[in-house]
């Protein structure tokens, strides 16, 4: 089942991140091919933050609709911890294989990065997020999924997406057409998009990425 243009421009994200406009068709220049996650799994240097920074960040987001009801101070506590546990950061965290694995999204800076319209104040009185999850397979599978009720209905929303190194940090993500799904009905719509996202720090417990413009966010696993 297809949905018109007009209301694919209108469409949600699903992106956990904060760069190309989601369902916006893809136009992609003629560049270099990006080395796979495929390339190197080796087990990263024995780095690891203390304990009790993990457990820091983790109460400061915990309770609060993924961020949305922090406060401005709220969320400079929250990077200011996280700028800590970046200097505890693994080499190349991209070539580790920590970064597999099923993640919730705890928290973004942005509450509207992860979700799209699902996460607006409008969308949030319309549908209860119930679950956001990032699932990173080996060797370079994404899938993101959102799920959530809506006027006594199930639903859920995602994307599947390929992974692609740019560098010892940063991974860019090309997403399919989301799909949504509501009760028993579902279909595909909009086109591909794409997302790049820096990793500033994982570990066994967490996994914490930036976005291209600056959103936060954290990863417990799951």
């Amino acid at each position: 089942m297809k949905m018109s243009a007009s209301a694919a421009a209108a469409s949600p994200a699903l992106r956990f991140s904060d760069a190309t406009p989601p369902l916006a068709p893809l136009r992609r220049p003629l560049r270099r091919r990006l080395p796979s996650v495929r390339c190197s799994l080796a087990a990263a240097p024995g780095v690891r933050a203390p304990p009790e920074l993990v457990d820091s960040i983790l109460s400061k987001v915990k309770g609060t609709d993924r961020g949305v009801l922090l406060a401005k101070d709220g969320h400079q506590e929250v990077a200011d911890v996280a700028l800590e546990l970046g200097k505890y950061c693994i080499d190349e965290p991209v070539k580790s294989p920590l970064i597999f694995g099923e993640w919730e999204v705890v928290y973004c800076s942005v509450p509207t990065s992860p979700g799209g319209i699902y996460r607006t104040p409008l969308g949030r009185l319309i549908f209860k997020t119930d679950e956001m999850i990032q699932v990173v397979e080996a060797p370079d599978i994404v899938r993101n999924k959102v799920l959530f009720s809506v006027f006594g209905l199930e639903g859920a929303v995602s994307l599947k997406g390929k992974l692609n190194v740019l560098d010892s940090k940063w991974i860019q993500v090309i997403f399919e057409a989301p799909e949504l799904k509501v009760g028993s009905l579902g279909f595909q719509y909009g086109g591909e998009s794409e997302v790049k996202l820096e990793i500033t720090y994982v570990d066994e417990k967490i996994r914490l990425g930036k976005g291209s413009r600056g959103s936060l966010f954290v990863f417990l696993r799951r």
